[in-house]
């Protein structure tokens, strides 16, 4: 979950860059192509898919309709939304996923664990906006819609524990991406069809690479391999450190450093980690 907050933070600043230049349903459709192709090769590297992962499919329409919903929702939030500004919404998923974790597999979360949530929170928030210095933390209509999007995203979690019948992570993965794939293939051919993309800018084809492989592909194995393992609350409390790698992704591409101070919110945002790592 560490490595999968890092994949995550990068799709941010990246998608940002490109999200005014493609319709989102357009380059959702073809990010979920390519990253189910790469995850069917790791399939078929692996051993194939079982027969009886093929049981009950409509499991993964499920899956990869939800997770779906959360990336369209995402690039189009963050045609207006700054990125951090959207990792700060992003913040709100753990909380969210642990009620999705009661009310789907009755997981119940202890006062250390919602204390350590609302530490996290309140260190992720710290990181995003300065100690204290929320100018513009208004919630605007891009992090309106991305909110949205992040209900989507915290369902995903306990529903992957619920549905899965013991597949592997790699081949429900492959299973959820190929179903995504379809879902915003039919959905979103009216976009596809009109979008030039002959003449797209190369920072969109960058984006749809990089959230193909890294921030679809890569994570979806790791998010999923965690949930099975780690209950709902926890794997959402990784990402916490989003808005940290976020800042990070920022520097790494050029942009401004951040002020000290925020370097407060990060080592409280570690703490909160400890906490829930703890058994």
């Amino acid at each position: 979950m560490f490595l999968a907050s890092a994949l995550i933070a990068g799709s941010f600043p990246i998608g940002a860059a490109a999200a005014n230049d493609i319709s989102p349903m357009a380059l959702n459709a073809v990010r979920f192509v390519i990253a189910a192709g790469v995850i069917g090769v790791a399939v078929v590297l692996t051993g194939g898919v079982p027969r009886a992962a093929l049981a009950a499919p409509w499991r993964y329409g499920v899956l990869g309709g939800v997770f779906g919903c959360y990336f369209v929702l995402m690039f189009e939030g963050l045609k207006t939304a700054a990125p951090v500004s959207a990792a700060a919404v992003f913040t709100l998923t753990p909380v969210m996923a642990a009620g999705f974790g009661w009310l789907l597999l009755r997981q119940i979360s202890g006062a250390r664990i919602l204390g350590a949530l609302a530490l996290g929170a309140v260190g992720a928030l710290w990181v995003i906006f300065g100690g204290g210095d929320a100018e513009g933390a208004a919630l605007g209509r891009g992090e309106a819609i991305y909110f949205a999007g992040c209900v989507a995203h915290a369902l995903y979690t306990p529903l992957v524990r619920l549905l899965n019948r013991g597949e592997r992570a790699v081949v429900f993965t492959f299973g959820t991406l190929v179903a995504g794939a379809v879902l915003l293939c039919t959905l979103g051919a009216p976009a596809l069809a009109a979008t030039e993309w002959t003449t797209l800018p190369s920072r969109v084809w960058v984006a749809i690479l990089y959230t193909a492989v890294a921030a679809s592909a890569a994570s979806f194995v790791l998010l999923q391999y965690a949930t099975l393992r780690l209950p709902s609350s926890k794997v959402m409390a990784y990402t916490y450190l989003v808005p940290s790698w976020v800042i990070v992704w920022t520097l790494a591409l050029g942009g401004g450093a951040p002020p000290l101070v925020q370097l407060g919110g990060v080592a409280v945002t570690a703490a909160a980690l400890v906490l829930l790592l703890r058994d």
